[in-house]
């Protein structure tokens, strides 16, 4: 079979490899569609020491769609959609991708695979929105706009919000958000982001501070924003980030951190399982995410592209077959 990986830092290699076999209790999924996401830039698109290399077959990607071909399990059955999950130290870049029940969310029938694999990265999005305070009639102020943060956007506006205060450096990401749902736009080059937000809030700040950039600055940006007895929501932030913490605006302002990260869940599929079921019912659309489609022959100038901000990205989605 036809697949990439990293076979030194920043360097994509396509190999012809052989197919995984599913044994009993597994499915074996053709992979149609997988999409870059920001954690794959910053888990394995760096550059890392020598031994690393290369990487695992298929890694780093860990958004992919695709259909059953063949089902060694009672739960699912061939020629079904899905979305899967690859574990810890496999990856989705691959023409064949073998997996359990326990990491499937069963998909529609109807819609393009492009659209559908959205639902992974808002799914993680959905669990972090559903540990927020009750919204409605609140403010909320998202600093990021990529794919996490406008689907921030996209969830907490629909929560009922009466301002999603959104923050971030690039102008085409605060244009599209408005798309998703953003009600006020702050570039942090040019605008001071806690009078801008004082501004829009009456002066009260934003009850809900979220943070999906995924840079340790902006930590003590969300306590300096954020009201007294206000809530944080801590994100994009990776395990890997140590954040020097003005710790004194926790203690004054008494405020609530949660962090969330619903892969640690025992069952890490079940909130992309209902962002699948909303999505199907039309409360909301993570398939306008997509920005680039090309092929995984592109797998190269994807990932530079995401991480470069290249031409306007939000999301690039890859064709598997081409």
């Amino acid at each position: 079979m036809r697949a990439a990986r990293i076979a030194g830092p920043k360097h994509f290699e396509i190999l012809e490899t052989d197919a995984p076999v599913a044994q009993d209790g597994q499915c074996l999924v053709k992979v149609e569609r997988v999409s870059v996401c920001g954690s794959d830039i910053r888990h394995g698109y760096h550059v890392g020491p020598e031994e690393i290399y290369p990487m695992e077959i298929g890694r780093p990607c860990h958004e992919v769609a695709g259909t059953i071909v063949e089902s060694r399990t009672d739960d699912y059955h061939e020629g079904q959609r899905v979305l899967l999950l690859p574990t810890a130290g496999t990856g989705g870049l691959q023409e064949y991708f073998v997996t359990t029940p326990s990491r499937i969310i069963p998909l529609p029938d109807e819609g393009p695979l492009d659209e559908w694999v959205m639902c992974q990265p808002s799914g993680t999005v959905l669990y972090a929105c559903q540990e927020m305070p009750n919204l409605l009639g609140k403010n909320v102020l998202i600093f990021g706009q990529g794919s996490i943060g406008l689907s921030f956007t996209m969830i907490t506006s629909r929560l009922g919000a009466r301002s999603v205060i959104v923050v971030d450096p690039l102008d085409y990401r605060l244009e599209t958000s408005k798309e998703f749902g953003s009600t006020h736009r702050i570039n942090p080059d040019r605008e001071n982001v806690e009078e801008a937000a004082a501004a829009v809030t009456g002066g009260i700040g934003p009850d809900v501070v979220v943070e999906a950039s995924g840079y340790p600055d902006t930590f003590n940006q969300c306590l300096r924003v954020a009201p007294p007895f206000g809530t944080i929501i801590v994100f994009g932030l990776m395990s890997e980030h140590h954040v020097t913490v003005e710790h004194e605006l926790i203690v004054l302002k008494q405020l609530r951190i949660i962090g969330t990260n619903s892969a640690r869940l025992a069952d890490a599929t079940a909130h992309i399982k209902e962002i699948v079921a909303l999505r199907q019912r039309g409360w909301c659309d993570p398939g306008k995410l997509v920005t680039h489609r090309m092929g995984l022959s592109d797998v190269q100038k994807a990932y530079d592209m995401y991480e470069h901000h290249d031409d306007q990205v939000i999301k690039v989605v890859m064709n598997v077959n081409e």
